[in-house]
């Protein structure tokens, strides 16, 4: 995710706690679950009521069908799971709309739906170790905007009637029942029907389009499994293009009305995706291309492999959305306080693209911005960082540490830490300590102090971890 400058400033003066409801038929998330009963949580201690336990969803099939007129949506969702426990209930996370009916391998199955957490008895009891398949009918309006959260918009409506889906840490569960955490991956289709001259998009490779009775429908599906933030919907009456990379991976550009503009901007994405994998290592993603606002939104979200963009969208906003297919998309966070393993790393790839691309001096660059450098900017923790201040300074403290680092193990060494990192966890969940252990054993080097200086220090850091070696005065 990129966010302007603005919204930036806002969230390092205030503290903001997601609204997330927990349904009281079961136990808090820090309580150990009855015999049988899924856990409301997936254990993320800063959003313990997020996602769910008792089960491994494996893929998810939305069917959806949004009339803009009356801005209301009808969904039927089917989630294939494996069971992790014995179940005789289980939740799912879906916010706002109103539920009609739940089958549990085809068989009715009674639920509850109170807050975001919607509560499953199945007919009978699910075997610890058996796939099983969960069916939900629902419609309604679904929720304008969030109440609070970084990036966090939930379903966001226009006046002409298009909508967007997008948010984090929370989107998916606001127009899909989904197991909403970062812990729990998996594959998704979408099948979209939506009024003739209106357009549906959203991740991965686009399928048959077909027409009939006013109606026309849209097939997305995104075989690689992925967190459910990364997933989206956006309805509009967008300009699409459609092209492939130099490697022969397809591209999905869309243009809402008024981002046409975009065009040009959006034609360099081939060239960005060489770099980066120049960098990284070869693009990880089924798919490429971009979806292009006309909407005044604070961020950027990349989306899984069809980053959405805000008007103010520039080059190296790319850059950054297109970094996150490697870290963050392909390299998954495990909890919210791992965090920097995508901005962070995002954030330094703009800095990279400057200098190979741009011809800037990162080491002046970086000397600068440290001289400048507010208390705020430093009293941000990097890991750990405590519930609502996950983007506090992950873009520009999380940017320069990043510098300091390959400037402390060299730039062959640091190259090393990034490429292997990125085909050691591809397409896995990873936390922070794990990338400290992983860049300790590249380097052969104890970097302690320089860790707990950098991502876990709230002041500036000493003179030997803020310049070390080349950098060193």
């Amino acid at each position: 995710m990129r966010v302007t400058t603005m919204w930036l400033v806002c969230c390092l003066i205030s503290t903001l706690v997601a609204c997330t409801a927990q349904d009281p038929q079961q136990p808090p998330a820090t309580a150990k679950p009855a015999p049988g009963v899924g856990a409301a949580g997936a254990g993320d201690p800063y959003y313990p009521t997020d996602g769910n336990g008792g089960y491994d969803a494996t893929s998810y099939r939305v069917e959806v069908r949004y009339n803009p007129q009356t801005r209301r949506l009808a969904g039927t969702s089917t989630m294939t799971a494996e069971a992790t426990q014995t179940l005789q209930r289980f939740n799912l996370d879906l916010r706002t709309l109103t539920v009609g009916e739940v089958e549990v391998d085809a068989q009715p199955a009674r639920f509850g739906h109170r807050g975001s957490e919607l509560t499953i008895t199945p007919a009978k009891p699910l075997a610890k170790g058996s796939t099983f398949t969960v069916r939900v009918r629902y419609g309604g309006q679904p929720s304008r905007e969030a109440k609070s959260g970084v990036g966090q918009l939930g379903w966001l409506t226009k006046r002409s009637g298009a909508v967007y889906a997008l948010g984090e840490p929370h989107s998916a569960s606001f127009w899909y029942p989904v197991n909403e955490t970062p812990r729990d991956p998996a594959s998704f289709e979408l099948i979209a029907h939506v009024p003739e001259g209106w357009t549906a998009v959203s991740i991965g490779r686009r399928g048959k389009t077909s027409s009939g009775d006013g109606w026309t429908t849209f097939r997305w599906k995104e075989s690689t499994a992925i967190p459910s933030y990364l997933t989206t919907l956006a309805i509009d009456k967008f300009d699409i293009r459609q092209s492939k990379l130099s490697s022969g991976v397809p591209v999905v550009d869309a243009f809402a009305p008024g981002a046409e503009d975009k065009k040009a901007l959006a034609s360099r994405l081939d060239e960005v995706v060489r770099f980066l994998s120049s960098r990284f290592g070869s693009y990880p993603q089924k798919s490429a291309g971009g979806i292009y606002l006309d909407v005044d939104i604070p961020f950027a979200l990349e989306t899984n492999g069809r980053p959405t963009y805000a008007p103010w969208v520039s080059l190296s906003v790319i850059v950054h959305e297109y970094a996150h297919q490697w870290f963050g998309n392909s390299v998954l966070l495990t909890s919210w306080s791992d965090i920097c393993l995508n901005e962070c790393l995002a954030s330094y790839a703009e800095w990279l693209w400057a200098e190979a691309e741009e011809g800037a001096d990162l080491d002046t660059r970086y000397q600068a911005e440290v001289e400048i450098a507010s208390a705020d900017l430093w009293s941000s923790k990097l890991y750990d960082m405590g519930r609502g201040h996950e983007f506090d300074g992950v873009y520009d403290k999380g940017a320069l540490a990043m510098h300091a680092l390959r400037a402390e193990v060299g730039d062959k060494t640091f190259d090393k830490i990034l490429t292997e990192w990125a085909a050691k966890k591809r397409h896995r969940n990873a936390t922070w300590p794990e990338f400290e252990r992983h860049v300790e054993r590249v380097s052969g080097k104890d970097l302690d102090g320089f860790f707990d200086a950098w991502f876990r220090g709230t002041e500036k850091p000493a003179e030997r971890y803020l310049y070390p070696g080349r950098l060193s005065k």
